[in-house]
């Protein structure tokens, strides 16, 4: 049994790879599901909108990638990845051509709003299967938030305009990594900035940039400095060079004193 497993692990390796589960997927299910939703709006979604902010009628495949690794129901032992590629594999067939909700891996609370699938019995090969293994095994390195969203809010020029600007004006630059789905950032923004010491302070002393992470990248490199936490607060030199973050959200003296701090 144990040789017929390495050799079903070797055959898969040999003939499945990444790009070709990314097509089977577009081709044969991306109808249903797609690809790459923020976890931060999934969240939204299901916990807050009770599925009435995306209308899902079916899980992402980003979301299907954490419930197959990170999740309570994840399958197989991540430090045997070997085997846990056999399980993978095992489970998606089983689980697409005969669907049962009482099978799933998805969360209980996104559970009921997805509509009934149905089988895929005949419309999946033994290939595509191998081959979506793969692309669910590899999701996380090919697929980032970074890369799903590669449009800058700002062009490398504008970036230059902003240091000038910082520099002409002898001010610091803070990026403001916010949401239009994260509640803290809004509670911030509403309790917060409005207040008129906070605004003389930034007006004074700072260049105040607010990026929306569920639209664009960071400007300036900070991309890959980012802890997919919002609010974070970047810090910058005039010559862009980041001197400190604050990821979180802060109330209003605390932020009044971060931003004497850092002026």
């Amino acid at each position: 049994m144990k040789i017929i497993s390495i050799l079903f692990v070797f055959t898969i390796a040999l003939f499945a790879n990444f790009e070709d589960g990314k097509k089977v997927f577009d081709a044969k299910c991306a109808s249903c599901h797609k690809e790459y939703i923020p976890m931060n709006l999934l969240k939204e979604n299901f916990l807050e909108k009770n599925n009435t902010l995306l209308n899902l009628k079916a899980p992402s495949a980003n979301l299907i990638v954490w419930a197959m690794f990170d999740s309570s129901k994840k399958i197989g032992d991540e430090n045997d990845k070997e085997f846990q590629e056999i399980e993978i594999n095992g489970y998606l067939k089983s689980y697409l051509e005969n669907p049962d909700r009482f099978n799933s891996i998805c969360d209980d609370s996104a559970l009921g709003h997805y509509e009934n699938k149905s089988s895929m019995k005949g419309v999946l090969s033994e290939d595509d299967y191998m081959n979506l293994t793969t692309y669910f095994m590899e999701f996380k390195n090919n697929i980032k938030e970074e890369d799903v969203y590669k449009q800058a809010k700002y062009s490398k020029e504008e970036e230059q305009n902003i240091l000038t600007k910082a520099k002409n004006e002898n001010k610091k630059i803070i990026v403001y990594a916010t949401s239009s789905s994260c509640y803290f950032c809004k509670k911030m923004d509403k309790e917060v900035f409005t207040d008129n010491e906070i605004k003389k302070l930034l007006e004074k002393n700072y260049i105040f940039i607010a990026i929306d992470m569920d639209k664009n990248s960071l400007p300036f490199d900070l991309q890959k400095e980012y802890k997919r936490v919002t609010p974070s607060f970047f810090f910058l030199n005039n010559n862009k060079k980041l001197l400190t973050q604050y990821p979180g959200a802060w109330k209003k003296n605390d932020f009044i004193d971060i931003l004497k701090e850092n002026k």
